[in-house]
Parts: C-alpha cells; structure tokens; sequence
C-alpha cells in the first residue's frame, strides 16, 4: 500500500489504528521534516500518505512509539525519548494527543524516577478517556541498580500520573517493550521481556503477567527456554472471549536459530485460564519464518502474525539477512 521514505518518516514502529472509514494511522521511529525524530501519519485506502505531524525532538518528544485513536478522531500514543524529564540527556519520554488539525500537547512529562521513565509501546484508552501503558524503566528505584524495573501507570483526563504498579526485582519481570491489555473487569495483562526465571538467560527470559484491580501483580508464567518452551516475549497479548492468552516468543521452542543467549527461533504460545501454557507453534526458520512480533486475532479464533527474519532464501542472498514472514495460525 505504501513505501515509506525518509522525508516522510521510516521505520514503522508499532501496528496500526484504524478509523471506521478504513483510513489508517501509526507512527514511525525516524525521519520526517526536522530530521531523524519520527512522525505520525496518515494513509488512506487509496494508499496516499500524509503526515501528520513530524516530532522536533527534545522537548516535544521523540521516536514515537504507537497510537490510539478515539471517537472523536484525535490520536494519542508516546515517545520513549524527549520531554522535559531532567534526569535523562536527551529527555524521559512523553505521552502525547495529536488533535484532528494536526496539533500536538504533551500530556505528560517522564521524570525517570519513581514515576516511570522510556515508554516504549503506546497507550490504551478507556470509555472515561483515562490512558493506560507502561514504561521501561523507572518505578523503584531500588530496582536495577536504581535506574528501576519499569511500571503500568494511568493517566487520567486532567494529566495527573498514578502508577499501578512498579515492578520490583528480576522475578516480577522487568523491561517492558510492550504495553497492555484490559479485560471488562478493569484487569491488565501484559509480558515483560526480561526478568522470572533468572536460570534463563542473563536477567531471565521474561513473564506474562496479570495485575488485577487493586494493584496486585502475578505471574502467570515465567519463561524458561527449555524443553520447547519459549524465552523473551517482546510483543504484548491478546485475549479470547474465554479468558485465553495468546502471545509469542521471539527466541526459544526449535529451530536453528539463537537471540542472544537462548536458542530457538521462537514460539506461539497460549497460556489457560489456570496459567497452564501450551506451545502452538515452533518457528523452524526459512522459509517459515523466526523470530515472531506480535498477533491480532479474528472473530473464528485465528491467530494473525509476522516474523522478522528467515523469510525468502533470495532476500538472504541479496541482502545478508531475511525479510521475515507473514503468517495465519489456526490453535
């Protein structure tokens, strides 16, 4: 549908949000008309792209890391880097609202303190308007040598910060590249891509969590990279009408492939309503693809996903590398 180039941003950095038109939205990590800092943008189902706003960096954020649409058409998301944040050199990151005419206000300024600091997926938002993500780093600083585990906060409509949870040592989970889900009883689910079992891996190979409405965290499963079990979940979850968690695994299960110090090309996994996981799919490499993002997931129960490498044997050859695959999954 569209090619980016760098005038008019590059490096899609999220999924997309969709209007009820079939206009689509997302963000992109670089490019755009003051340099190397990202925009929002626009494309029609005629495949015309506009851009919405570039990011100027620093102060009014940078990289942007995803959108949410409301019904009203503004787009709200976040930047893992800028702000007014003090404490880091090149800001803490922010959480932003683009309006219909293409202006932006920051809602909210990271300090990288106990509030939280480098969200880096995005915000979900509520009937009541209130925003909800989550941040890499921040929280307690007790935490990772006092740079902190990372936190869920919420931000209401008049821009007060409230953190629902801070995660609190290895075991609890700890780096948090993707954000949340909300069931209709208020709870959260999310994956950390570090942290649980510290036999796995150097910092562990990451947890699917659930926090429940009064702020209380548990782990639903702690990754452990063996016995075909998957390790480092960087993408989020989704959830069935029956309770179900799906998700997947960018290392771990078979294959011959390796992330950093797991093995496996990773996984599709689905964890029970009694946290009982169940591996669906073990990625083999080219041509079936390695290293899966996330999935959405259709009215019959079909998982919908990408991998980032190991795709067509020619794209290897050419470029050094694999482009990845597009991929349905039946459980």
């Amino acid at each position: 549908m569209y090619s980016f180039n760098a005038g008019y941003g590059s490096g899609p950095s999220s999924a997309l949000a969709r209007d009820t038109k079939g206009n689509l939205y997302g963000a992109t990590y670089r490019g755009g008309a003051y340099g190397p800092y990202g925009v929002i943008f626009k494309l029609d189902k005629k495949g015309n792209e506009t851009v919405l706003y570039s990011f100027k960096g620093q102060r009014g954020g940078q990289y942007p890391s995803g959108v949410t649409l409301d019904d009203m058409g503004n787009l709200y998301g976040t930047t893992p880097g800028g702000g007014n944040g003090t404490d880091c050199a090149e800001g803490c990151g922010t959480v932003f609202k683009l309006d219909k005419s293409g202006r932006k206000k920051v809602l909210y300024n990271f300090n990288f303190g106990t509030d939280g600091g480098a969200p880096y997926s995005g915000v979900i938002r509520d009937k009541a308007g209130n925003l909800y993500g989550t941040t890499s780093w921040g929280g307690d600083l007790s935490c990772n040598n006092g740079y902190g585990c990372g936190t869920v906060f919420m931000l209401d409509t008049a821009g007060k910060e409230t953190v629902l949870y801070s995660f609190t040592d290895p075991t609890d989970g700890s780096q948090r590249d993707a954000g949340v889900i909300r069931d209709s009883a208020g709870n959260f689910y999310g994956t950390t891509n570090e942290g649980g079992d510290l036999s796995c891996g150097w910092f562990g190979c990451g947890t699917v969590f659930r926090l429940d409405t009064n702020g209380n965290e548990t782990v639903l499963h702690s990754f452990t990279g063996t016995g075909g079990d998957g390790a480092y979940p960087h993408a989020g979850v989704v959830r069935d009408p029956q309770g179900n968690l799906y998700g997947t695994t960018i290392a771990g299960g078979g294959g011959d492939c390796s992330y950093g110090t797991e093995p496996g090309c990773g996984t599709v996994f689905m964890l029970d309503t009694t946290g009982k996981e169940t591996i669906l799919h073990d990625f083999a490499g080219s041509p079936d693809g390695a290293f899966p993002t996330g999935l959405i997931r259709d009215a019959a129960g079909d998982l919908y996903g990408a991998t980032a490498a190991d795709g067509s044997p020619d794209c290897r050859r050419r470029f050094f590398g694999s482009c990845g695959t597009v991929f349905k999954l039946t459980p």
